[in-house]
């Protein structure tokens, strides 16, 4: 099921390399969303604003793990496209190992640490122990985490995008029947639904692992293997760290954002937790497909062929402009029925500030879809320091905008923060690419 990336036709290539992937993402976002929904209409505002700013901590935890998986991907795909298989099942046993290790520990100083967190987020206090319940389950199953986005980037990185979407699937529903079962029948509030949560987690995790390790032997490193290389620890470190700090980055403000929003009483809160899932849902796609064209880069980058990467880079845009334009349209229109979803009908209040907030970013995704192919090219060219400037200076303006304006303008300030960040990044990002990247010169 693996796929070679370095030939045939390049739209079709992404598109139908990008597809599983996309539709797996939003199965994962499931987790969450299941857990808002279910959360929302059986337990109240209180329990969904407690759970609701968790998800901004634990997506930003994971993006940290995510981004060091990721990296590692990238190398594997240049290896692979390179057919420099010694090489790349040596990396994998220095990364697993290396990121193995990183996770246990992060779990560990969480747990520790899980009080200082909460105070820094700005949890109020009618929600504190929900919010503590709730995530102290959470932590616990970072090591599933772990595992399942590790061996998801293994298969991406050989063009095999199938076989995790396959295990999220089979995680999304049981942690749906769970969310039930757990908070319905068992009325165990917060606390079920994380629970829920870490057993599809870890369904998923153990579950491609052994995948691998059965029909993927050909994968998997051999006792020649598995040694410490000074060249690909090297490699290692420089796309996994700093494909770790991009995703940290960008989810840490993200955070400080969250904190800023909690500033603003519960009902902003219930208000931005339902938004935001909207609006991850809007553009997890375009996401997803930045990543599916970052390992597209990565396996012709290691094939050495530069004019089917500037074809695909042509390709990419148009896809992701079409796309965005469309969804614009969908969430700009449809945002009050949207937070229906989440929002029983008499909330109005908090239904309003999560429209305000739907529309302004439904009116910009252009400029995130946008930024999404930027981070996957410079990540597949070998160059992931340019995406940690783009991602600092995007989260940057958007941090600095919504703490220096919200205190006089209110919550729109922190909404309209958010696309100026993107547009900001898009710009530098462009202006590099024509100057050092040579983008505007004819492909043969």
């Amino acid at each position: 099921m693996n796929n070679q990336l370095t030939h045939g036709s390049i739209t079709k290539s992404l598109i139908f390399f990008a597809i599983p992937m996309i539709i797996g993402n939003l199965l994962q976002q499931f987790y969450n969303v299941a857990d808002t929904f279910i959360v929302g209409q059986f337990l109240g505002s209180n329990a969904l604003a407690a759970v609701g700013s968790s998800f901004t901590l634990m997506t930003f935890l994971t993006s940290v793990i995510l981004g060091l998986c990721m990296g590692s991907g990238i190398l594997f795909s240049m290896y692979y496209g390179g057919q420099q298989i010694d090489k790349m099942k040596t990396s994998f046993f220095i990364s697993f190992i290396g990121i193995m290790i990183f996770t246990v520990i992060l779990e560990i100083l969480c747990l520790i640490f899980i009080h200082p967190i909460l105070h820094f987020m700005n949890i109020p206090q009618d929600i504190y122990q929900q919010s503590y319940d709730y995530l102290f389950i959470i932590f616990i199953g970072f090591f599933f985490t772990f595992l399942y986005n590790y061996f998801a980037s293994l298969l991406r990185a050989l063009g095999n995008s199938k076989v995790p979407l396959y295990f999220l699937a089979i995680a999304t529903i049981i942690n749906i029947i769970l969310d039930v079962y757990f908070i319905v029948s068992f009325h165990m509030r917060v606390s079920g639904a994380a629970l829920a949560t870490i057993i599809a987690q870890a369904v998923s995790g153990f579950g491609i692992m052994i995948y691998v390790f059965i029909k993927q032997k050909d994968l998997l490193p051999t006792h020649q293997h598995c040694y410490f290389d000074k060249d690909i620890i090297k490699k290692i470190k420089d796309y996994s760290l700093l494909t770790c700090i991009q995703q940290s980055v960008m989810n840490f403000g993200i955070l400080m954002i969250q904190g800023l929003v909690n500033s603003f009483g519960v009902i902003t809160m219930s208000a931005f937790a339902a938004a935001v899932k909207i609006d991850s849902f809007a553009y997890m796609p375009v996401q997803d497909f930045g990543n599916a064209f970052s390992t597209f880069i990565a396996q012709n980058q290691g094939a050495n062929l530069p004019e089917r990467i500037h074809k695909g880079l042509k390709s990419a845009i148009l896809i992701s402009d079409i796309f965005c334009i469309f969804i614009s349209l969908i969430v700009y229109i449809f945002a009050p029925t949207l937070m229906l979803i989440f929002i029983h009908p008499e909330e109005v209040e908090i239904i309003r500030q999560g429209v305000e907030y739907l529309q302004i970013e439904g009116m910009c995704y252009l400029g995130i879809g946008c930024l999404f192919l930027l981070y996957g090219y410079y990540r597949g060219v070998g160059k992931p320091g340019i995406s940690v400037v783009l991602t600092i200076a995007s989260l940057g303006t958007r941090v600095a905008l919504a703490y220096a304006f919200a205190p006089i303008l209110g919550t729109v300030a922190i909404w309209w923060a958010i696309p100026i960040g993107w547009f900001l990044a898009d710009t530098i990002g462009i202006i590099y690419g024509i100057k050092k990247e040579n983008w505007t010169k004819p492909s043969r």
